[in-house]
């Protein structure tokens, strides 16, 4: 069907709303067939896209055609799945509410249990809730750190992970067997309460996650004796990190914190951040102005649905560094594997996960207290995977998983990318280093003096559209059949194509990778610099990952500019 028709089929629904309907008659060409040339796709946490009316945007018949394909899995899975149910959360962005009441309805119209959270809440939380409830699967609204006109549909398995790739598979083949989203049916929302399919939920299971949380913390008496008056500002960036992350924190005994008031209620136009994104240090404006006020040590920010975690740290001269994924990881990897050898409760077999694209800095703090690195492919639900094995095989210990895309998981009580957590840790790290009569960023220096310096950088670039989705295939093939042999003046040691699961090696010897198949491709060189390409799976971006390492921080970052003027050439 093209762009065209299935406008029309839009244009032609007599229920339609008509905030939708007024979007549909002031499209231009552009917009319409952006909007309607492809259905919004999953990826590797469900899908993404603008707020709107058409196919490829996101609106309650994209919401309810992607739940009717998940109350059909459920239903394949038999009578004790349906009622098992699917817990139900979302965040503060616009139409959230109605997503989540939306999907809630749909479930109830083919019997199966919902239950739904009275407010908006994390997604850690979500995932919690699943395990906590027994459910079957969970739904997150949310578009995580993506701008204001953006929202999403995330979908859980039974374990609180994202929904692995055998379900998500069969779950996109039943969405998209349903041919008109207009004719799925929803309950009527009293009726379906009064029948105790829909249950509202909220602070029985803040209280259980709280009650978690207790135990992401490793030194209580660090933190009694020099976290108590540690000045720590905080911003939930207008999301949902304030429905926990301040309460954790006063629970693990941190009284000094102070929270940018201002963002701290729910704004689904983040009107005073450009971006809510922790990974940027622009959305840490306000933060560091409070944190100049109050002279404090270390400034922390969640994303909207608080999966992710932005740390800045104070300098010697009063300014603040904006931390990057890589590093957040390297220090909270560093300090729970120390704490833990200190207090003698460092398990033999313990184990940490990362995704492919993360800094390999982990991978050394990490055999330098002989636990093993496994590396995953990108998205958390891979970690959830291993978190899985371990507990089923009782072969390894689970210390820490961590994405550089700012996400981070201690305790696996969840199953997912866990910023309230990551808070707390971050925390009594710096706890940790002031008792040594240092700081964070001494912390750092000190990573990178034991084990080298790295660097990393991360270039996304957005082509959004047909033609978007076009070059991105471009530059993908462009690679995969013609990439150099060399960058940086540096042979190209190992290739990894993880889409044909094979590891090149310089000499032509060809192993095969133990991961599933994704469209991602790593080049190692013979200094152990690397990059990686992909395109992402929920947004119209391709990704470029760099990673270096050097004597100093300055010989690593001119590899970096080094390689990375060279990628650009080579796809210009």
């Amino acid at each position: 069907m093209s762009y065209n028709e299935n406008y029309d089929k839009w244009l032609e629904f007599t229920e339609l709303p008509a905030y939708l309907r007024d979007e549909l008659v002031a499209m231009d060409e552009k917009t319409k067939e952006d909007a309607f040339y492809t259905n919004l796709e999953f990826g590797t946490a469900g899908m993404r896209g603008y707020i709107g009316a058409g196919t490829n945007r996101i609106n309650i018949y994209v919401v309810r055609q992607a739940t009717e394909g998940l109350a059909k899995l459920i239903e394949s899975k038999g009578d004790e799945a349906k009622k098992r149910g699917v817990a139900i959360a979302y965040d503060s962005r616009h139409f959230s509410p109605e997503f989540a009441e939306d999907s809630a309805r749909v479930l109830a119209a083919h019997g199966i249990k919902a239950y739904v959270f009275e407010a908006l809440r994390p997604t850690p939380e979500l995932s919690f809730a699943v395990r906590h409830l027994n459910a079957i699967a969970g739904i997150m609204i949310t578009a995580s750190h993506n701008p204001a006109p953006f929202n999403g549909y995330k979908v859980y398995g039974e374990d609180g992970g994202q929904m692995p790739p055998a379900d998500a598979d069969a779950l996109t083949d039943y969405i998209r067997a349903i041919e008109n989203p207009f004719t799925v049916t929803v309950a009527d929302l009293d009726q379906a309460k009064a029948e105790g399919l829909i249950e509202i939920i909220g602070e029985a299971i803040d209280a259980e996650y709280l009650k978690e949380v207790k135990d992401v913390n490793i030194n209580q008496d660090l933190i009694n004796e020099f976290g108590k008056d540690m000045k720590i500002v905080y911003t939930p960036l207008h999301g949902t990190g304030e429905m926990l992350a301040r309460r954790a924190l006063a629970q693990a005994g941190f009284e000094s914190v102070q929270v940018v008031e201002s963002q701290a209620n729910p704004d689904p136009n983040f009107s005073t951040v450009k971006s809510p994104n922790p990974e940027s240090q622009a959305a840490f404006a306000l933060a560091e102005e409070l944190g100049r006020q109050v002279d404090a040590d270390v400034l922390v920010a969640t994303d909207p649905d608080a999966d992710r975690l932005g740390v800045e740290i104070r300098q010697a001269d009063g300014s603040y560094w904006n931390l990057s994924g890589n590093q957040i990881g390297a220090l909270i990897a560093k300090y729970i594997l120390e704490a833990h050898k200190q207090a003698g409760t460092l398990p033999a077999n313990a184990a940490l996960a990362k995704s492919i694209v993360s800094t390999e800095l982990v991978t050394k703090i990490a055999e330098s207290y002989g636990a093993t690195m496994f590396n995953v492919l990108t998205g958390f639900k891979f970690i959830a995977e291993k978190i899985q094995e371990f507990e089923e095989k009782h072969n390894h210990t689970y210390m820490f998983g961590f994405e550089e895309s700012f996400g981070y998981l201690i305790k696996p009580f969840v199953r997912d990318k866990d910023a309230i957590q990551a808070v707390l840790l971050v925390a009594e790290i710096a706890a940790y280093y002031r008792s040594r009569g240092l700081t964070l960023a001494d912390g750092i220096d000190e990573i990178y003096k034991e084990y080298g310096y790295f660097a990393e950088k991360t270039i996304s670039v957005t082509l959004s559209g047909v033609d978007g989705a076009a070059e991105i295939k471009k530059i993908m093939d462009k690679f995969r059949d013609n990439a150099p042999s060399q960058f940086n003046q540096t042979d190209i040691a190992i290739t990894e194509d993880f889409q044909a699961c094979t590891s090149t090696a310089a000499d032509g010897t060809v192993t095969s990778l133990t991961t599933p198949p994704s469209n991602v491709l790593k080049y190692t060189l013979a200094d152990d610099s690397w990059f990686a390409v992909r395109p992402s799976g929920t947004e119209p971006k391709i990704k470029f990952y760099i990673a270096t390492v050097g004597d100093t921080l300055a010989e690593a970052e001119e590899k970096i500019a080094n390689i990375e003027a060279e990628i650009t050439a080579f796809t210009s």
